[in-house]
């Protein structure tokens, strides 16, 4: 730190030109966008609610002359952080002030002020760009023909649809995989039969063991799992897999149609830790991010004991992970949920430490 008491971030901004934090946004930010900031640090945009002149958001890539991340566009070098525990304790060093406990989350959040956001990357915009770019790389022109193969066998408009992840920023590298977006509950219902035709067609594949144990490795840090349990979950998954050898992940998001609350109309405020044995009883929500999955027979093995009726995640691996009528274990921290004139009720959250998990009984 400069002078010994100046984060990394304040030395950055201070080298920024002010007036490029006073930025209009081309719309609310939302889940799967990415926001840099003026010190050219991208983050994570996480859900639909936010609070006023904020995002929430988590850090993504930072600027590194040593990083092995090269963005198109500029050639500045950037390092990736995905751990959970390495993105905290990243923020706490270098964004202390954007960590607020934020009264109507009930938590500690990590959120960016708008006068800092010098550009919010818009997935359906950058799909835009690379349909309409003449001199794509591999990785763009993968992107590009599979988003051209789900349009085609879903039968849903452009607008619909979206690029995120490392496509988005343009910090790709050669063997990165390409992550599609997808809005509205009506979008996710033919894009989802549309995964399972292009499947049986060959146009898609789903992992294979190898890959799966990669995969493992890959989110073992974040999800503690036993490494049996995983395998069953996440073989039977449509949302991931592989397509011309190169790895993809599809995400839902509500659109904005479908978003009926704003910020503070729903309060949420914890009342523990706790794992939970429950049978799944509707899993319409189990493909969108966040996902839910309401729950029946809720037996609680740990922790308070209140009367827990939903299992939910804001963590896009917690997708298609139950359905209807199976018995799942699921351990995380335990919630409140204060919505008028809504009678309260209890849910547990999944994803926000390493010892959380969802899985079903197999």
């Amino acid at each position: 730190m400069e002078n010994g008491d100046r984060t990394q971030h304040e030395k950055w901004k201070s080298e920024v030109d002010p007036a490029v934090s006073r930025l209009s946004l081309p719309r609310p930010a939302r889940e799967g966008d990415l926001l840099e900031t003026v010190d050219g640090a991208l983050w994570d945009v996480k859900g639909l609610i936010h609070p006023p002149s904020r995002i929430v958001a988590f850090i993504r890539y930072v600027p590194d002359p040593e990083g092995s991340r090269i963005r198109r566009v500029d050639g500045r070098r950037y390092r990736k952080i995905y751990p959970i525990k390495d993105r905290y304790a990243f923020v706490e060093e270098h964004y202390p002030s954007y960590l607020v406990h934020d009264g109507v989350f009930g938590d500690l959040m990590c959120e960016v002020p708008v006068v800092d956001v010098a550009r919010l990357y818009v997935p359906e915009r950058r799909l835009q760009e690379l349909l309409s770019g003449r001199f794509l790389s591999d990785v763009e022109r993968d992107a590009v023909e599979l988003a051209e193969a789900v349009k085609q066998s879903a039968g849903v408009p452009w607008s619909s649809m979206g690029i995120c992840g490392s496509l988005l920023s343009g910090l790709y590298e050669r063997g990165s995989d390409i992550d599609l977006i997808f809005y509205g509950s009506s979008t996710q219902r033919k894009v989802y039969e549309a995964l399972k035709s292009l499947r049986e067609e060959g146009v898609l594949r789903k992992y294979t063991r190898s890959e799966l144990l990669k995969l493992y490795g890959f989110r073992f840090p974040d999800t503690r799992v036993p490494l049996d349990a995983f395998l069953k979950a996440e073989e039977r998954k449509l949302l991931q897999g592989m397509f011309m050898g190169r790895e993809y992940f599809f995400r839902f998001v509500k659109d904005w149609s479908e978003v009926d609350v704003s910020y503070g109309a729903v309060r949420f405020r914890p009342v523990g830790y706790g794992r939970i044995k429950a049978v799944v009883s509707d899993a319409s929500e189990a493909f969108f991010t966040p996902c839910a999955y309401k729950l029946e027979s809720v037996r609680i093995l740990e922790g308070p004991e209140v009367p827990i009726v939903e299992v939910s995640s804001y963590r896009g691996r917690f997708c298609e992970q139950a359905w209807e009528g199976e018995s799942i274990v699921a351990q995380g921290k335990v919630e409140l949920v204060l919505r008028e004139p809504q009678e309260p009720y209890y849910r547990l959250i999944v994803g926000g430490k390493p010892t959380d998990f969802l899985l079903p009984l197999l």
